[in-house]
């Protein structure tokens, strides 16, 4: 038996009730509990790890809040979440063969994937079965698992920053260029503007645009973000200025301020979530050709949108939902090279997960939400720690 952090629809009903549904008052430190969890037999194909370090992920709150479904009551009332995790190799199955004792793993949270290798559904989410690694240990197959680049010039806690987020940014990246080169070649636009809004994958989509010589923009209301995206060369650009989109004179001004920056043009590709407030400045500022790309359900399950404009404007918009286990192989070569993460300035300890997900929820984190889960590190990761 090992502790394991657990969101049951009991757990979500009560706090529901308790705000009368609204889901702006909602706690989620009184929704996210700390409970046991049995680990199964370390099969054949199988991998035991103890977990080092986690990250905290959105949709932990979306499961708490229960917003766009309620996926605990959907998985038989409770689940076990966790869908990003750096851990120490403890034991494994007489078939595996590309892990031993001692090794220290990224995990990955495609789900179940479909002929191509995309996921039909997300580990520790929606994938029946699927028990997550906000947990002291846990048993995984040898599939989910990627060798941790602890050579990559990045310290533990960022490389902890960026198993989830690093392939989700990659597909983003490569299937919105990909998307952009069928309309226009590279002989008739070779630099490109992109934008990017808010958070940890939108910064590493950007830092993917930087790399590949294009100008990039990160859109957030994070002076810190801001800040050390500018370091990198990523023009920063104050989403509070225009009162993060409230009304339509913040999008019109929004859209003057892309249009003074990229000398009238526009941009030519742009990371949002397909909806909420940044949704509608994303499609307004975007250049003739241009594609807006997404992942996730942020919010709601449905957007809507002036379909006729967009046609007009050649826009393409597209979602995506999470890359191959090839694809995050691929991403995690790019590992301090080209992902450089900006990391919350508290590391939290395993007992305060729940308010680190308040704090997300708040939006005054100052970078990627990390939690420590071991007391003591391995030397190798203590060494970059």
């Amino acid at each position: 038996m090992v502790k394991a952090y657990a969101i049951t629809a009991d757990a979500v009903a009560a706090e529901r009730a308790r705000v009368n549904d609204d889901l702006d008052k909602v706690d989620i430190s009184r929704v996210v509990a700390l409970d046991t969890l049995e680990l199964p037999e370390v099969g054949p194909t199988d991998v035991h790890l103890r977990i080092l370090a986690v990250s905290g992920e959105h949709n932990i709150n979306h499961a708490a809040l229960a917003d766009t479904v309620n996926i605990a009551h959907a998985r038989g009332g409770k689940i076990y979440p966790g869908n990003s995790a750096v851990g120490e190799v403890v034991a494994v199955g007489d078939q595996v063969t590309k892990f031993k004792p001692g090794d220290i793993a990224l995990t990955h949270c495609n789900g179940e994937p479909d002929q191509f290798g995309f996921p039909r559904r997300i580990w520790a989410y929606d994938k029946a079965d699927s028990v997550g690694w906000y947990a002291e240990e846990a048993v995984v197959g040898e599939w989910q698992l990627i060798h941790a680049p602890l050579d990559c010039g990045l310290n533990f806690w960022e490389i902890a920053a960026l198993p989830l987020r690093a392939p989700t940014a990659y597909h983003l990246w490569r299937r919105g260029l990909g998307i952009y080169r069928v309309k226009v070649t590279y002989e008739q636009q070779p630099t490109l503007n992109v934008l990017g809004f808010g958070g940890g994958v939108s910064e590493l989509f950007l830092m993917l645009a930087k790399h590949e010589g294009h100008n990039a923009y990160f859109c957030s209301g994070s002076p810190e973000r801001r800040a050390a995206l500018e370091e990198q060369g990523i023009v920063g650009i104050d989403q509070k200025a225009f009162n993060r989109f409230a009304g339509r004179d913040d999008i019109k001004a929004f859209n003057a301020e892309v249009k003074n920056l990229t000398a009238g043009v526009g941009m030519h590709i742009v990371c949002d979530m397909l909806r909420g407030p940044v949704f509608p400045a994303g499609i307004a500022c975007a250049a003739r050709q241009g594609v807006n790309v997404s992942a996730g359900w942020q919010l709601s399950k449905a957007i809507d949108y002036d379909s006729a404009g967009a046609s007009v404007k050649q826009l393409t918009l597209d979602h995506t939902h999470y890359e191959t286990p090839i694809g995050c192989n691929a991403a995690t070569e790019l590992y301090g090279r080209v992902f450089k993460p900006t990391v919350h300035k508290e590391i939290y300890a395993f007992e305060d997960l729940p308010r680190s997900f308040v704090e997300m929820q708040e939006n005054v984190q100052t970078g990627i939400p990390i939690i420590r889960v071991a007391k003591d590190l391995p030397a190798a990761v203590a060494a970059i720690s």
